[in-house]
């Protein structure tokens, strides 16, 4: 929006072109959309809590979050107001990613809301039936992973619908342009075609299970924001490589055009999670909530996907793939040997807070782990 009135100032004002880069553009959305979740942030907590939105915890957790009940939830929503007011204020509106991103962020921010109102409303600390969340979840995976099997190799939006029907014509034979194969970092010319079929469930996958890992994180105080905003801020510097012809030529990664306007949608998720961050800190005064935690895995699953970087994305979010596979092991675990377990409590961060850590210091310790994950993951951008 903004862009499109400094493009059409800059006819007669050459200073408005500095709004062209994404760079500036970037900075520009993280500040605007730390504003609003700060300036807005007190607003919303007023109004969670008067019309009695609080959290309801679930009786087998630790005691120590028994004093957590009541507290203002559905705080995500915050969150997803300051992305969508910031995006459509700094980004380019005619960029198919931009869109793609948006509709899965809000889509999964839908499902999540949903759950969240039902354990607010009917006190059920269960939400939805995991079922009925996941057929919605598979539902918008399955559908943005057909569409970018075919955005992300074509050149542009009208070249979409031509890949597509050399794909039916071809009798569904046809491979994918080497661009979207699969990367394997720290390697120069190791990729992975995956073909169409490939790129759809893996997509599916990375978009699904990146929404659900975030979700098992968000137990504690902040815990789940601060990995998201680190790992979008690494997200976005790949999206300004890879949609950049130079820098994606000269440090061996496919030329994506468009990508790089994603940059300015992780901007302004990392804002808009800060702001979040200064009212969720221990002790919260609010919690993010499944309209939160769905959404923002879902864009961080989306963002890797266009951007070519799922691997990496299982690098830097190692702390959500930790929490993920604790939970999976623990119900195998419990299932095969009748009721004995691997952890004390899982996810991960309850079995360290069961086991003396105090819920700081559980937070705290898992963001540092994040931070150098995001940096072994960034290193990927040269270590090739």
């Amino acid at each position: 929006m903004l862009l499109e009135l400094a493009q059409w100032l800059a006819k007669d004002t050459r200073a408005f072109g500095v709004f062209n880069y994404i760079t500036l553009r970037a900075v520009l959305s993280c500040l605007t959309a730390l504003a609003i979740s700060l300036l807005a942030g007190p607003f919303v907590i007023r109004k969670l809590t008067a019309y009695k939105i609080g959290q309801s915890v679930r009786d087998d957790g630790p005691k120590s979050h028994l004093t957590k009940a009541g507290t203002p939830t559905m705080g995500g929503a915050l969150v997803l107001i300051a992305i969508l007011i910031t995006t459509l204020l700094w980004a380019d509106l005619s960029n198919r990613f931009i869109w793609v991103v948006l509709l899965v962020t809000f889509g999964f921010g839908a499902i999540g809301w949903v759950d969240d109102y039902r354990k607010v409303v009917h006190r059920n600390p269960k939400g939805l039936s995991a079922r009925t969340k996941l057929f919605w979840q598979s539902l918008i995976g399955v559908v943005v992973a057909v569409y970018l099997a075919f955005a992300v190799p074509a050149p542009n939006t009208a070249k979409i619908g031509e890949l597509f029907l050399q794909w039916v014509n071809s009798g569904f034979a046809m491979n994918l342009p080497a661009k979207a194969d699969l990367i394997v970092p720290f390697f120069k010319n190791v990729a992975y075609p995956v073909g169409v079929f490939g790129f759809i469930v893996l997509t599916y996958f990375v978009i699904v299970g990146t929404s659900n890992a975030v979700n098992l994180t968000d137990g504690l105080d902040g815990l789940a924001i601060m990995p998201a905003v680190m790992v979008a801020s690494a997200l976005g510097v790949f999206a300004y490589v890879v949609g950049n012809a130079v820098y994606s030529k000269y440090l061996l990664f496919p030329y994506i055009p468009g990508a790089g306007e994603l940059m300015v949608f992780c901007a302004a998720l990392a804002g808009a999670g800060l702001g979040f961050l200064w009212f969720n800190a221990y002790p919260a005064e609010v919690f993010m909530g499944d309209v939160g935690a769905l959404s923002l895995g879902a864009a961080l699953g989306t963002v890797a996907v266009i951007t070519r970087q799922e691997v990496v994305l299982f690098i830097m979010g190692g702390v959500f793939v930790a929490e993920t596979l604790s939970v999976m092991a623990q119900v195998i675990y419990f299932k095969a040997t009748g009721g004995k377990r691997i952890f004390r409590m899982a996810p991960l961060h309850h079995h360290y807070e069961l086991g003396g850590w105090k819920e700081s210091q559980v937070v705290i310790r898992f963001w540092i782990i994040t931070m150098m994950l995001v940096l072994f993951g960034l290193s990927t951008l040269k270590l090739r």
